[in-house]
């Protein structure tokens, strides 16, 4: 059953927060009720569009594409590399002296760039987080608020990190929708200049 997170609204109204198999049965129940239903992926802040066809199981069933779990008896793809491991070859170019030093590393040049790669990840992962929250947020908020007073203010506190400002922008929107905003920047305040 897929995992991924959801914030599904009906107008201003939040129908259901969590992974998208728990919400797509309040989901298919609302669209049915001619209700506009709304899906969005708390991860990117994107609109989700969903088949929502036949019964909530059907519809259910249809979501294992979406989380990306491959259909039973469908055989796996191999391809060059060491595909128990994940690994696919790619081609990197670099200089003489690049290939050299990394030739003397110990393990080779594949140990030496996986490490060097690594690093750079955990460095960056605090502000790779905030960003992607934020841009996140922007998304959501553009997509649910953007006619809303205080969008465009709220959207330069967002950006600028000024927490306070934002929460004061946001104040006067329905109470669903400040609560999902706010929730989606969070990350990007844990991982960001913090609240």
């Amino acid at each position: 059953m897929p995992a991924r997170p959801v914030y599904a609204f009906a107008g201003d109204l939040l129908l259901a927060h969590g992974p998208l198999g728990e919400a797509l049965p309040v989901v298919h129940a609302a669209a049915r009720g001619g209700l506009g239903v709304l899906v969005f992926d708390a991860a990117t802040g994107k609109v989700i569009d969903l088949d929502l066809r036949g019964t909530a199981d059907e519809a259910l069933a249809r979501l294992a594409p979406l989380s990306g779990n491959k259909p039973e008896g469908e055989p796996e793809k191999r391809g060059p590399g060491r595909p128990k491991l994940g690994v696919t070859p790619r081609e990197v170019t670099l200089l003489p002296r690049h290939w050299d030093w990394l030739s003397s590393q110990p393990g080779g040049a594949s140990v030496a760039l996986r490490k060097l790669v690594e690093a750079a990840l955990r460095e960056t992962e605090g502000p790779t987080q905030a960003r992607r929250a934020r841009d996140a947020t922007y998304a959501f908020m553009t997509a649910v608020a953007g006619d809303r007073p205080g969008y465009e203010e709220a959207t330069r506190m967002l950006f600028a990190g000024d927490w306070t400002a934002f929460d004061a922008a946001i104040e006067a929107w329905p109470a669903d929708i400040r609560q999902a905003v706010t929730e989606m920047a969070e990350s990007s305040w844990r991982n960001g200049k913090g609240r």
